[in-house]
């Protein structure tokens, strides 16, 4: 089973900002839902190599050499095979609608050619629409073919010239998958254009209309990048990732999914298999401050404005408060958790979830982050209106009252509720940037009860969140355990980077949570939290002990884990959630937060880099 699916890593994301696919290096789009990040899938096999489905384009050689980039500062992925009779490759992307309406008509153009020598191709394409749950119909063409189901249909067009000589041989099987074998010569091309939302109509797609939206797309990505403001180190790196969290955009409410994927396991073989494509509070707050520090004002404001939306709604079910921890991609918050029993998961881990049953859990920790992603974009010109005013005032009203409880955290675990001290830091937060907005804009508020609420909250996490045995701040008051999440601590100005409580918890973490760099984000023996199985470390905990680092004044420290960090990368600079003992990417793939998570470390070391004395 294992030699049947591609590694994690072993993928490039393309995608126009509405939904994505995944390719892997063997030139295979195994993960591809449509029309949106969180519909139902088209394409799967990444989950289920047997029934999930897949559109695959590959040499029939033997032994195959492949390799993938992307075009510089583009989401256009180049997939290439090198083999003893020559060098093929295919260019896969997905053109970006001018307009920023919500559609089911999506593209996906996948151009085949041969560079150097002959190649024969394969072309399996086999859709299983909802997860393999939903029957199709096949209609296949001179042009192209039609699939077409009860309510989804997508059709494939083939990509030549009307006077071409025809080099594809085409039949359907049994299943109604349609197959293709396509042999090119140097300078030869085909190609096959993918679209969603109708059956049809089948037609010769002219050669220059592809090329035409190759440019436009390469254009679009190309004029994105060059608005950046930033020109510090790794420049190249963080605009990689700031690439990748674009594509993880959907336009139409400027929503960023936690990642395009569902079901990719922490651990192979494992339970911990969530589906990420949802838009959490967390990680739209952070991405406020990513986005500004890169000069990317607009993304930051459509992100603010879809956090404003949700504090405006207060639209929190099941005593999880005003705000729920997680939400579809429209703001809608139906995110029913199911299970796939039909499909295997990936190398085997099952169960394969879709929906989040983690998204009416009580996670105080979000009201902090939305508060100051708020008040930081306030900073940066993007001001809040009356009514929004209002609302941030009964979201805080409802803080001040709801702060000192238990709650689930913000790693969702799903063992109970513990006083955790993040979330007594992130209330702390809420509090703190709710007065610093009232008294900056002169805005009407219960001001001193928040701040009443907000000192005591203070002074309960040095008292009950600092563990004099550790002499470190703990997880939550009735633990011993570090958590790799309070490295935020001095980042929101709770603790100066250079408190002596700050500089020993920071050494015990090295201690318990740090492995050659690499950082857990808690000890899951020591503190249970309801699930089976290890995982592996946090690619956003060490980016975030970066971070810390950099800002402690532990430079070369900072330095060097920043850079074997960047080592754990795939070969196109992109991050799944977690790294395994032996440098395996695990989890869902790519993860918004670990490359937020990277843009900011990037950014906080390289301003530490520039205030050092005699810096190099």
């Amino acid at each position: 089973m294992t030699n049947d699916y591609p590694l994690i890593a072993d993928h490039g994301l393309i995608g126009d900002m509405q939904t994505s696919a995944l390719v892997s290096t063997d030139g295979c789009v195994d993960w591809f839902c449509a029309p949106r990040f969180d519909s139902p899938s088209i394409f799967g096999c990444l989950l289920d190599a047997e029934r999930g489905g897949h559109f695959r384009i590959r040499p029939t050689a033997r032994v195959v050499t492949s390799k993938q980039l992307y075009l510089p500062e583009t989401a256009v992925l180049i997939t290439r095979f090198l083999t003893d009779a020559g060098v093929g490759e295919i260019i896969d992307f997905m053109p970006v609608p001018e307009s920023t309406v919500a559609t089911d008509n999506h593209r996906l153009i996948r151009v085949v050619r041969c560079v150097r020598g002959e190649m024969t191709f394969t072309v399996d394409i086999a859709p299983r629409f909802d997860y393999g749950r939903e029957a199709f119909r096949t209609r296949i063409g001179e042009d192209g073919v039609v699939f077409e189901g009860p309510r989804t249909a997508i059709s494939v067009c083939l990509i030549s010239e009307p006077d071409d000589e025809r080099l594809a041989r085409t039949w359907v099987d049994d299943a109604g998958d349609a197959h293709a074998e396509l042999r090119l010569a140097a300078g030869q091309m085909r190609g096959l254009y993918l679209e969603t939302g109708q059956p049809g109509p089948i037609r010769r797609v002219p050669v220059d209309e592809v090329w035409r939206l190759f440019h436009d797309t390469v254009r679009f990505w190309t004029t994105w990048v060059n608005r950046s403001t930033y020109t510090g180190r790794w420049r190249e790196t963080l605009h990689r990732s700031a690439i990748t969290l674009k594509l993880m955009t959907y336009a139409p409410t400027g929503a960023l999914v936690a990642a395009p994927t569902a079901a990719l396991p922490e651990q192979i073989g494992g339970e911990r298999n969530w589906d990420y494509r949802y838009t959490w509070v967390r990680d739209a707050s952070f991405s406020v401050y990513s986005l500004l520090g890169l000069g990317f004002t607009d993304e930051a404001a459509a992100l603010g404005r879809w956090l404003r939306d949700r504090v405006d709604e207060g639209s929190g079910k099941n005593g999880s408060g005003p705000l729920n921890i997680m939400y579809r991609v429209d703001g809608s918050s139906d995110l029913s958790e199911e299970i796939l029993p039909h499909w295997s998961g990936y190398r085997g881990s099952a169960p394969v979830r879709i929906g989040n049953g983690a998204a009416g859990q009580l996670q105080l920790d979000i009201y902090g982050e939305a508060l100051d992603s708020i008040w930081f974009a306030d900073q940066h010109g993007l001001a809040i209106g009356h009514q929004g005013w209002e609302k941030i005032c009964d979201l805080l009203d409802w803080v001040t009252v709801n702060w000192d409880q238990p709650e689930e955290g913000i790693w969702e675990t799903r063992g109970g509720r513990q006083d955790f001290t993040y979330g007594r830091l992130m209330s702390w937060l809420a509090l703190d940037r709710g007065i610093r907005l009232a008294a900056e804009r002169g805005r009407p508020g219960s001001v001193e009860r928040w701040r009443v609420e907000r000192d005591a909250a203070y002074h309960q996490i040095m008292t009950r969140g600092w563990s004099p045995e550790r002499g470190a701040f703990r997880q939550h008051y009735g633990t011993e355990v570090l958590d790799s999440a309070l490295l935020r601590m001095p980042t929101v100005g709770f603790i100066a980077p250079s408190d002596p409580m700050w500089i020993s918890t920071l050494a015990a973490m090295d201690a318990e949570l740090v492995t050659d760099s690499l950082v857990y984000r808690y000890d899951p023996a020591a503190s249970p939290d309801g699930l089976q199985g290890s995982e592996g470390t946090f690619s956003l905990c060490t980016f975030a002990y970066v971070s810390a680092l950099a800002r402690a004044g532990q430079l070369d420290k900072a330095q060097v884990t920043f850079q074997k960090m960047l080592t754990y990368a795939n070969h196109l600079g992109l991050y799944s959630e977690e790294i395994g003992l032996t440098g395996e990417q695990l989890g869902n793939f790519p993860q918004a937060f670990t490359h937020l998570a990277l843009i900011d470390a990037g950014i906080a070391l390289n301003t530490e880099l520039d205030r050092r004395p005699g810096r190099r």
